[in-house]
């Protein structure tokens, strides 16, 4: 069982702090959801378990299976298993897709690395998430929409295969068709590898299709609050202010 842990831990960007003293553990065949108001270290949280330079660990940790990776590089994490899809992912012309996936599958398989089968995975990833079968040819997210770019993302998780996913406000950018789409990926996915899954969102809709053990609601940089998938649907009616300020009460 691999086991994501995060003890105590306190970032700040520049001279702000962002998280303060936050805590939370996710074992294999969990999914974990963060929701919050903006502003409050959703997104940064992701970057920091992925090893974004941009961010400073103050105190704390981060720990997986055992081991400190504070200050592993992000290279090195993705090879131990850790995925993140972003919330805005960049385009990068003049590396393809394929180039891409190929080039990542091979740094982490090593010798065991077959082209053969990497071809027909993509060819069937890409029909099952709709998309069209020229953007595994083009530039990274070279003029794709914003649901294409989410999308690419869900490819580039089946294919790298992780042990942890971090996902985002993946549902961002998505209509309602797609929307389905990339959900059903997520819980097909889980269902075939038993990941640990943390899923950053605002919305309870992406949930009909994720389906969660645990929900977290963070403010000012930590969890306030915790729950069962029933929390989302509370979030949902009565917003995070009050709920917010129940836990301050």
């Amino acid at each position: 069982m691999n086991i994501l842990k995060i003890d105590n831990l306190c970032v700040k960007v520049e001279d702000k702090i962002i998280l303060k003293d936050f805590n939370l553990e996710i074992k294999s065949g969990e999914i974990h959801v963060i929701m919050g108001p903006n502003g409050t270290g959703k997104s940064t949280l992701t970057k920091v378990i992925m090893g974004d330079s941009s961010y400073k660990i103050v105190k704390g940790k981060i720990s997986y299976n055992g081991k400190v990776i504070n200050d592993m590089p992000v290279n090195e994490r993705a090879k131990e298993g850790i995925f993140l899809g972003m919330q805005m992912p960049l385009a990068i012309e003049g590396v393809t897709n394929a180039d891409f996936l190929r080039s990542a599958l091979r740094a982490k398989e090593g010798d065991n690395f077959k082209l053969l089968s990497f071809i027909r995975e993509v060819d069937f990833l890409t029909k099952k998430l709709h998309m069209d079968p020229d953007m595994i040819h083009r530039g990274i997210n070279d003029g794709f929409s914003g649901g294409e770019r989410k999308k690419n993302e869900i490819l580039q998780m089946n294919i790298l295969k992780p042990d942890v996913v971090l996902l985002d406000e993946i549902d961002s950018g998505l209509d309602v068709d797609s929307l389905k789409i990339v959900g059903q990926a997520v819980m097909d996915y889980y269902k075939e590898r038993k990941p640990a899954i943390l899923l950053v969102t605002h919305y309870q809709r992406l949930l009909d299709y994720i389906k969660p053990d645990f929900v977290h609601v963070m403010n000012n940089g930590k969890i306030v609050l915790s729950g069962d998938s029933s929390l989302a649907l509370t979030i949902e009616t009565e917003g995070y202010d009050k709920l917010v300020g129940k836990c301050d009460e």
